[in-house]
């Protein structure tokens, strides 16, 4: 089981860190605490919470955006057939798609509750994974 830290995932949602205590507070992500009392959270959890209810993305100023823009965030959903996988990624409120070959999706390990960024470029979108994404 993947499991986040309570500031990495409000930083995925766009939330606060007191709203994913809330939350799972209310039983809404599944969560414990560790040996040193520290409360984490269920990775594959939250990402069927970022599915049902992405957050809404608050109007802002357009200033300086580059050519190739990077959204880390979670995986909530991966569909795969023969040759294609569909990837969607929440990122923070963003919701990115992302259709790539079965084969690289396999390869990222691809599954809901894994840390991934998404980077785009014009209209393809290229699924990256931290190093801390990888770690079982």
């Amino acid at each position: 089981m993947r499991e986040l830290r309570i500031g990495q995932a409000a930083e995925l949602l766009g939330v606060s860190p007191d709203t994913v205590r809330r939350w799972a507070d209310e039983g809404r992500i599944p969560s414990r605490r560790t040996g040193g009392g520290h409360r984490v959270v269920d990775a594959a959890g939250l990402a069927a919470l970022a599915a049902e209810h992405p957050p809404v993305a608050e109007p802002g100023a357009i200033v300086g955006r580059s050519a190739r823009n990077r959204f880390p965030g979670i995986v909530t959903r991966v569909v795969r057939d023969g040759v294609a996988a569909q990837v969607e990624i929440q990122a923070g409120p963003h919701r990115v798609v992302s259709l790539m070959t079965r084969e690289a999706a396999d390869e990222l390990r691809l599954e809901p509750g894994v840390l991934a960024v998404a980077a785009v470029k014009a209209t393809s979108v290229v699924v990256e994974v931290p190093e801390i994404g990888t770690e079982e």
